[in-house]
């Protein structure tokens, strides 16, 4: 009868399709819960995480008071009391720094019980030393307080890692120096980088267990195309390096670099962001050593200024090489201008500009 009247029949879907469809519908309802739990997956690591980084802090906060507590003792009992002490009592104080969870504040105090055995003029920077601890328990006690880049650096100071952040500098990178330094159990690689089109420098900091050496090697003296990120903090010096384009290529010639003048002032500026800063990166231009005293001293050939040559390089052989390569004629030097002086680390041959090129650098590491 429906066919007669030109109607069509009602169909009725067979069960493979009804299975499809069912099917279809229950994956789409499985994927969206699977999205949903994997959210709230994600925000139950992140709770986590928070209340962990509050944890540490709180620990970190307490170490800090009771460090306040034992340079007060230190300073009312003299400082001559330090060279009498036991030596042992600074490393337990340490100790519970790291129980705190705070190994910068516990670095810091174990240099401080090394001063008083460092020789003459010992009480003068254990007092600076005790104070420069005492600014950074008080920034760590106001750090809600401070501006974000310097309460980025105060974190990095007590000890907190952080992530490289911010966009990617792409530059060709010059390799300024690399250097090994064993560091507890494990070895610190510290590679300075120069960026020819930015002006900046940048330290990459590697890592490796102790009778090991650190992943990343860099040819010095060489040119790398490379992205480099800052991590945060006062003067972003530290970086990480990313994405490289192409092969290590000779340099052509040392940065421009300044006088002893300049790179005194670039280290007060550097100050002004990281008070607890030891040195800071810099190129000497025309710079000649000269013994002074019971040192030596690099004197700018351009206004005459000079800077001496800190303690610790006096008794390296890197120094020597220094000498030897100037001759008693000006040449460029890189390396680190700090409270103690100038840390050479490298150096280029004062015939560079006559064409030496790359093989005019000198490691002094």
């Amino acid at each position: 009868m429906l066919l007669s009247q030109g109607e069509e029949p009602a169909r009725t879907a067979d069960p493979a399709t009804r299975r499809t469809v069912a099917d279809r519908l229950g994956g789409a309802s499985d994927a969206s819960a699977a999205g949903h739990a994997s959210a709230a997956a994600s925000a139950e690591r992140s709770r986590a995480a928070e209340r962990r980084a509050d944890r540490r802090a709180e620990r970190i906060t307490g170490g800090a008071r009771e460090l306040e507590q034992r340079l007060a003792d230190l300073l009312r009992g003299g400082l001559a009391s330090a060279e009498r002490s036991d030596h042992t009592l600074w490393e337990e104080t340490a100790a519970r720094m790291v129980d705190a969870q705070a190994p910068g504040l516990a670095g810091r105090v174990r240099e401080l019980g090394s001063v008083p055995a460092s020789g003459p003029g010992w009480p003068a920077r254990l007092l600076e030393e005790c104070a420069l601890l005492h600014l950074l328990d008080t920034a760590w006690l106001g750090l809600d307080g401070l501006p974000a880049p310097l309460a980025a650096t105060v974190r990095t100071r007590v000890g907190l890692t952080a992530s490289a952040e911010g966009p990617a500098v792409r530059d060709r990178w010059l390799v300024l120096a690399q250097h090994d330094a064993p560091d507890g159990r494990i070895v610190t690689r510290r590679i300075w980088l120069y960026g020819g089109e930015s002006g900046q420098t940048a330290l990459l900091l590697s890592f490796g267990a102790a009778g090991r050496a650190p992943a990343l090697s860099l040819p010095v003296g060489s040119v790398i195309d490379a992205e480099v990120t800052p991590y945060p903090g006062g003067g972003r010096l530290r970086a990480e390096l990313g994405q490289r384009f192409g092969d290590p290529a000779p340099a052509a010639s040392p940065p421009a670099g300044g006088t002893t003048a300049d790179a005194v002032a670039a280290y007060g500026r550097a100050l002004r962001d990281d008070p607890w800063l030891d040195a800071w990166p810099v190129v000497l231009r025309e710079v000649i050593p000269a013994p002074s005293g019971d040192g030596w001293r690099l004197i700018s050939s351009v206004d005459g200024s000079a800077l001496p040559v800190a303690p610790s390089a006096s008794a390296r052989p890197g120094l020597w090489r220094l000498v030897a390569l100037s001759g008693g004629e000006p040449l460029t030097a890189f390396g680190e201008c700090g409270h103690r002086g100038f840390e050479p680390l490298a150096a280029w041959f004062p015939e560079l500009a006559d064409g030496i090129g790359a093989r005019g650098i000198v490691t002094l590491v």
